[in-house]
């Protein structure tokens, strides 16, 4: 199959686009009180990155095992950067940022990534135009981004190390978003996943051989918290949700299912509040509705000046 340009509409039920992104998000927004019990319990960032896609590899393999290569070597190198970017480099960068900087300064600036990509489909497809809703939702949206960040801050320390690992988190999921509405085009969501997944747990072997400070892992596997925590990343936040994430930017475009990912922020924040007992303040409620009032802006505001016109017309 041949591939002459990428197709850059969103294609498919975009009702079904909308639930298979929130449901995406809020698994991935569980996901980092999972992380954390199992960071809590010895395991390393590069250790948990690879037993949960080595588990959700395994897995979905089963369900799409007939063909082995894409159609060109080209299409090939392309599945090779969605599991560097959405896989090794994204957990790795983003959680060795957690070792430099404040955990506020990782959420807040790992939460540009739908902005950036915004920025990138712009740049990559000069024919595709953004109303003004897609900004303003955006801008709002990160405004409510940084109020959740705040709701257990009141100071961001720059630290220079960290935030450039975190901008470099957001920088490669905004890449990945860009590469997959191409290849979402050719290839059902099975098939990408699994070479995501493949690819993702290849480029991080190398950073696996330096991370000495892990538990291990046939060690603290046997207890419940770990291989509970390690099932829901592996099925849920990984394999299901990875799927769901491929359905969603096929049906929505790569800019509107991103803007989701404003979204896990509020998820983060209740369960932590659940969960952790964590406390939720008044700047955190007005961040979880900022946030909710973007998606509906970058949504909606464009349809509605586009109606107008037509009625003007």
């Amino acid at each position: 199959m041949q591939v002459n340009t990428p197709n850059t509409k969103p294609t498919g039920n975009a009702f079904l686009g909308h639930i298979a992104a929130i449901v995406t998000v809020t698994m991935w927004g569980y996901s980092f009180v999972s992380s954390k019990v199992l960071l809590e319990n010895g395991m390393g960032p590069v250790q948990i990155y690879v037993c949960r896609f080595l588990l959700a590899y395994l897995v979905v393999i089963f369900m799409s095992h007939k063909r082995l290569w894409a159609s060109t070597w080209r299409e090939e190198g392309m599945f090779c950067l969605c599991g560097l970017c959405s896989g090794s480099l994204y957990f790795i960068a983003e959680n060795t940022a957690l070792g430099y900087t404040l955990t506020t300064n990782v959420s807040l600036l790992t939460s540009l990534s739908p902005l950036i990509t915004v920025m990138l489909v712009g740049l990559v497809y000069k024919t595709e135009k953004f109303g003004i809703g897609t900004w303003l939702g955006s801008f709002i949206a990160i405004v409510g981004v940084v109020c959740v960040v705040f709701n257990s801050s009141t100071s961001l320390e720059v630290r220079p190390l960290g935030d450039i690992l975190s901008l470099a988190a957001a920088l490669s999921w905004a890449v990945y978003s860009l590469i997959l509405r191409s290849l979402n085009a050719h290839y059902d969501v099975w098939f990408i996943s699994r070479k995501t997944f493949f690819y993702g747990l290849v480029t991080a072997v190398p950073f696996l051989l330096f991370e000495h400070d892990s538990a291990d892992i046939f060690t603290v596997i046997v207890q419940p918290a770990v291989w509970g925590n390690l099932l829901f990343l592996g099925l849920g936040a990984s394999t299901i949700a990875y799927v769901l994430w491929a359905v969603s930017v096929k049906s929505l475009g790569a800019v509107k299912a991103n803007n989701y990912m404003y979204f896990q922020s509020i998820v983060t924040l209740i369960v932590s509040a659940i969960v952790l007992g964590e406390h939720v303040t008044l700047v955190g409620y007005i961040g979880i509705f900022l946030i909710l009032l973007g998606l509906w802006a970058g949504d909606n505001i464009n349809k509605i000046i586009a109606r107008r016109r037509h009625i003007t017309e």
